[in-house]
């Protein structure tokens, strides 16, 4: 079974771009430990073709490539705090349509040219006081991975809000240093939700 990793620096995580087997010290790392783990009679080939810097249209820039030509078994997405981060100095916001066009591009050539199981796995952002400020356009955005994610996800992971509640009792620079790129504790929070995503779209 081949599942493929798509992102940004968050799944990127350091990997050897030489290498895209080499999964980089993210989630990805961990979500593959315990799939492996949890299922030791299947032949899995994970990759991960993240980029660091991504944003929606880098994804669609790189379908073909790294998405069409790889024909997965099931692909995840975690893309969209650059679209805001880029753009954020001047809050010159990327328009929710453009990002929802870019997304949808995605989601759809996927759809139509695999048949790969589709994880979309929400964008998010801790409350470090430095970054609050992303909230006037993440959010939005936010609400158009639910809208897209309702159309086209065979599994979402509401990461925003699950690491939210997963900051109440607990200092949120436990899971992130800077509330975007997620430490080892952020990184093994995020594997073992993908490990259960991926229990729930194998039993449908």
């Amino acid at each position: 079974m081949k599942i493929l990793f798509q992102g940004d620096s968050i799944t990127d995580a350091g990997r050897n771009r030489e290498d895209y087997h080499d999964l980089g010290s993210g989630y990805p790392l961990y979500a593959a430990k315990f799939i492996r783990e949890e299922n030791p009679d299947t032949d899995f080939e994970f990759i991960n073709l993240g980029i660091s810097g991504n944003q929606t249209i880098d994804l669609v820039n790189r379908l073909q490539s790294d998405f069409i030509d790889i024909q997965p078994d099931l692909v995840s997405i975690h893309i969209g705090v650059n679209d805001t981060w880029h753009r954020a100095d001047n809050r010159a916001w990327l328009g929710n349509d453009v990002f929802e066009a870019n997304y949808r591009k995605v989601l759809t050539e996927i759809k139509e040219k695999t048949n790969a199981k589709i994880l979309m796995i929400e964008q998010f952002l801790l409350p470090v006081p430095d970054k609050e400020y992303f909230r006037a356009d993440l959010n939005g955005k936010i609400d158009v991975e639910r809208k897209l994610a309702r159309e086209f996800a065979d599994y979402y992971i509401p990461l925003d809000g699950l690491l939210a509640q997963a900051c109440v009792g607990q200092s949120c620079y436990h899971w992130s240093e800077d509330g975007v790129h997620p430490n080892a504790n952020g990184s093994e929070f995020i594997g073992r939700l993908y490990a259960d995503a991926f229990k729930k779209i194998i039993a449908k």
